[in-house]
């Protein structure tokens, strides 16, 4: 019999449990909801300028590869969580989806036993268990939402998510920010472009009818409410960074003509920093200088930190270890504690 068109290719398939039977095995705790509801209401406070000193700090591991690891930096940030509430917002990055200019690894949840094996619904699973376990520990989760379709598998349990510079563009990806109760950041375009991410603000405040699953599974049509809660995030491009004065200056001045108060928040890594860690500090010190120039239009900033400091090399035939990342370089913990004590004392 001839296959019909609509048929998917031939090939492995596993088997993928609902959004909704996931998290009935893995579900929110109280205390964790509590937590999730409280820290989204504060970032909302702050993109709206009802709170206009504190800033919000997105910082972790560019992608999480060991869950041991993730879970030690995690205890790590709970002092200086707990030591800077009045003056910073901080939460962890826990991205599990990389995507990728070519080739490469796609993160826990495409390849959670980092040998190419692809076992996604290991991944998702690994992926939700271990963001309610960091929430457990009193730090709030920001994440990167790459698939739409796997995105209820973990939205409930994130405070704050990144549509990435490849991503901004896409009209799913939109739809997706449209339909999401949480803090949506839109980053500029790989090229630098600010447009594609303003565009991706105003398309994300409106209702969409978009295509998608129930959370038993089932093919849907839904209409999204819209999300009022977005703003920019500027990480540089091919054209060189894009954290300086008149960067800001001009993003402030755009994000606010389309409603949001404080719109900008400064990705310290990626073009901004040519990819060197080290870089990071200083493009953090400096954005922290211009505080006083942009006034309350900044937002915050986004720094990508693990235990130990720069990258390894991954490959399916060799274990990692937990403490370093396989993705882009990062700053060293003993680097970070210190600059995120600085941007609370800093005024």
């Amino acid at each position: 019999m001839q296959a019909s068109v609509i048929d998917p290719p031939a090939g492995e398939r596993i088997a993928l449990p609902s959004a909704g039977d996931l998290a009935a095995s893995l579900p929110v705790r109280g205390a964790t909801g509590e937590l999730v509801s409280r820290t989204r209401q504060a970032i909302r406070d702050a993109i709206h300028g009802r709170d206009r000193e504190r800033l919000l700090v997105i910082v972790g591991p560019c992608s999480i590869h060991s869950t041991s690891g993730a879970l030690a930096y995690a205890r790590s940030l709970v002092p200086v969580i707990d030591r800077t509430a009045d003056r910073l917002i901080v939460v962890m990055r826990t991205y599990f989806e990389k995507p990728r200019s070519t080739l490469g690894w796609k993160g826990l949840i495409h390849d959670p036993n980092l040998d190419g094996s692809f076992a996604l619904d290991t991944g998702i699973a690994r992926a939700r268990a271990l963001l309610r376990d960091i929430n457990d520990l009193g730090v709030p989760c920001a994440s990167e939402l790459l698939d739409p379709i796997l995105a209820p598998y973990l939205s409930d349990l994130l405070s704050w998510v990144a549509i990435g510079a490849r991503t901004s563009e896409s009209q799913l990806h939109r739809e997706l920010a449209s339909g999401l109760e949480l803090p949506v950041g839109f980053k500029n375009s790989t090229a630098g472009s600010i447009d594609v991410a303003l565009n991706a603000m105003v398309s994300a405040a409106r209702p969409h009818t978009t295509a998608g699953l129930s959370h038993e599974g089932a093919p849907i049509a839904y209409r999204t409410a819209g999300n009022p809660d977005t703003h920019l995030v500027l990480r540089g491009g091919r054209s060189g960074p894009n954290y300086f004065l008149e960067h800001m200056s001009t993003a402030i001045k755009e994000g606010r003509r389309r409603g949001i108060s404080r719109p900008l928040l400064i990705d310290c890594s990626h073009d901004n920093s040519g990819f060197d860690p080290k870089q990071q500090v200083n493009v953090c010190r400096e954005v922290q200088q211009l505080r006083s120039q942009v006034g309350s239009g900044l937002l915050g900033v986004q720094l990508e930190s693990h235990l130990r400091g720069g990258r390894q090399d991954w490959s399916p035939d060799r274990i990692p270890s937990h403490d370093q990342s396989i993705t882009d370089p990062c700053m060293s913990w003993e680097e970070t504690e210190p600059l995120l004590d600085l941007l609370a004392d800093m005024r």
